[in-house]
């Protein structure tokens, strides 16, 4: 199983990127872990937030492995718990399928695309933003992996 983290944004500043570097060397090889950065549609005149969205998720959609789960990170997902959010992994691992963990643009996902994800989690039900959601994410599959490997991490 390969993990994709798959945002819509521009380059973070330092922190972000040392803060994922240091959680992403500590995930399991083989997971294969990348985080790929998708260029944000521009803001001309004329450019809708749906026209934005829908540019965006075809991005994102290109940049995803094929046949992987799509998990849309969404504050109108579902909440997910450490221990669930291993389980899942667990299950996917299992199942030989790659995942793409989903983050939108500034305007959010693409409704159509929320709703062809496998499944949408809420991280919180409040606005946080890229470079955070970046750092949160690969700690919260270094969490993961440890529930997964009987590791002392999580507590």
């Amino acid at each position: 199983m390969k993990v994709r983290l798959l945002t819509v944004s521009h380059k973070q500043p330092s922190w972000v990127q040392e803060g994922c570097a240091e959680y992403e060397k500590r995930l399991p090889r083989e997971w294969g872990f990348q985080l790929v950065e998708v260029k944000p549609e521009p803001r001309t005149s004329g450019a809708t937030t749906a026209k934005v969205q829908a540019a965006e998720a075809a991005r994102l959609l290109a940049a995803a492995p094929k046949g992987a789960w799509l998990v849309a990170l969404d504050e109108r997902g579902e909440a997910c718990s450490s221990q669930q959010l291993a389980a899942r992994l667990a299950k996917w691992q299992q199942s030989g399928r790659d995942v793409a963990l989903l983050v939108g643009g500034a305007d959010g996902l693409d409704p159509d695309l929320r709703a062809k994800a496998d499944l949408r989690v809420a991280l919180s039900a409040m606005t946080l933003p890229h470079g955070l959601v970046r750092v949160f994410v690969v700690e919260q599959l270094y969490r993961a992996a440890t529930l997964l490997q009987g590791r002392a991490y999580h507590k």
